[in-house]
């Protein structure tokens, strides 16, 4: 397996995911010690106190009782019991011995309270086990039980669960936004790069946002800038040597017209026009990528196609086009033109025929396709084929012409008409180039 590829199954994919899981978590942690202590914290004092309480009053009431005449000393029982323990003249109900946990302490402070001059005995009563009886021997011999029952130290009141829910929801939603916070300068950042086009006018990206944000936004814009600026360079050494070579590519024809009719001779012309050809696509190639500097004009789609169409007709080629077309669209007539001569030329080119069809889409775009039934591309090449300069010699070799330009001309044209170029292999074979545009 590969160390990409490793990852623990509960662990989430996304950074956003991770840093909501680890602020969360470690919040969550650090509110439930906070909150462990306090509870701890609470439930000592309330103990300390309780016990406190139950020691003093204890010593009041066994001294009054001890020193009252016996029979008085029913009247007043009930006076001098609590709510967590209470008086019974009498030995009491049978339990077990219990000195461990809560019993021992409680034990403790009955001793105390007792003076240690009563002999004392604490038990537990069966089938309670927070029930607890201290069994102790006043000064004339007479019984007497504490029935003591603890209360809970520390009682939960009942809006305290809503007031935690409330705070977790809290705690929520404050993780998840700075989450967001965090993640979306780089959503925008993946944004602007998967959108990057440098042939391509577009807004900068924001340059707001904290410092680092901002830095990482200048710089990203920089270097578009200097991407578009390289193959501005490019295309334009491209332009230039086209051009001048087009003055000695001329001189050498006139030269090879006047030599002597000879094989050789018919050869080095076939090589002029071949490099003709190749520099003419060049400087092509290059104007398209800056645009014509062609206006925007509302355009009769039927009668557009059709005069494309009858434009071949009429030199004798079959062009035909499908269905009917109707309705009007908003583009550069020329740069269009030149989309669609392109891809009617390598239709017949390579299939001796071609056929166009124009459609809407759903969201209101025109999209003319030119179709073949020649021997298409193969698929993995698809992408390559709109490259500047590339060719596929199994079908498209030398003889046929062409020097590798047309489709990425008409890629580059696309662009300037605010479209784009997609090619597939057509169902029983051909091929479909379709150029869509709003």
């Amino acid at each position: 397996m590969r160390e990409g590829s490793r990852r623990i199954g509960w662990w989430p994919g996304s950074l956003r995911s991770r840093l909501f899981l680890i602020l969360f978590a470690g919040l969550a942690i650090a509110y439930g010690l906070s909150f462990s202590i306090l509870f701890a914290e609470r439930y000592m004092s309330a103990k300390a106190v309780m016990l406190g309480t139950l020691e003093s009053d204890l010593a009041t009431s066994i001294a009054v009782v001890d020193r009252l005449p016996a029979n008085e000393r029913a009247d007043w029982v009930d006076r001098l019991s609590r709510g967590n323990y209470r008086l019974v003249l009498g030995p009491g109900l049978p339990g077990v011995s219990d000195m461990s946990g809560r019993g021992a302490e409680i034990a403790e402070r009955i001793e105390e309270a007792a003076g240690h001059k009563f002999p004392l005995r604490v038990e537990s009563i069966p089938g309670d086990g927070k029930r607890l009886q201290a069994h102790l021997t006043l000064s004339d011999g007479a019984p007497l039980t504490i029935d003591v029952t603890p209360r809970g130290v520390m009682p939960l009141a009942e809006w305290l669960p809503y007031v935690f829910a409330a705070q977790m929801a809290l705690l929520v939603l404050c993780t998840w936004f700075a989450v967001r916070q965090a993640i979306r300068p780089l959503s925008a950042l993946a944004a602007a790069a998967e959108a990057l086009d440098p042939s391509k006018k577009g807004s900068p990206m924001s340059a707001g946002g904290p410092s680092e944000v901002a830095h990482a936004a200048r710089a990203f814009n920089a270097m578009r800038d200097r991407i578009a600026h390289y193959l501005e360079e490019r295309v334009q050494i491209l332009a230039a040597i086209s051009h001048d070579l087009q003055t000695p590519i001329t001189r050498m024809r006139l030269r090879a017209d006047m030599a002597d009719d000879t094989p050789e001779k018919e050869k080095l012309v076939s090589d002029l026009r071949e490099i003709e050809r190749l520099v003419q696509d060049g400087i092509a190639y290059a104007r398209s990528s800056h645009g014509n500097g062609e206006k925007t004009s509302r355009i009769d789609l039927a009668s557009f196609i059709d005069s494309i169409a009858y434009d071949y007709q009429d030199t004798g080629k079959a062009v035909t086009v499908l269905g009917v077309i109707q309705g009007t669209a908003s583009t550069k007539p020329h740069a269009l033109r030149r989309i669609l001569t392109n891809f009617i030329d390598n239709a017949i080119k390579f299939a001796g025929s071609a056929e166009i069809a124009v459609e809407r889409s759903g969201e209101g775009d025109v999209v003319v396709t030119v179709l073949d039934r020649g021997p298409g591309i193969p698929d993995d090449m698809l992408d390559s084929a709109m490259q500047p300069f590339f060719r596929i010699e199994t079908s498209r070799n030398r003889d046929t012409g062409g020097t590798g330009l047309g489709l990425a001309i008409a890629q580059q044209l696309a662009g300037t008409i605010g479209g784009s170029v997609r090619l597939y292999n057509r169902q029983g074979g051909g091929l479909a180039a379709e150029v869509t545009f709003r």
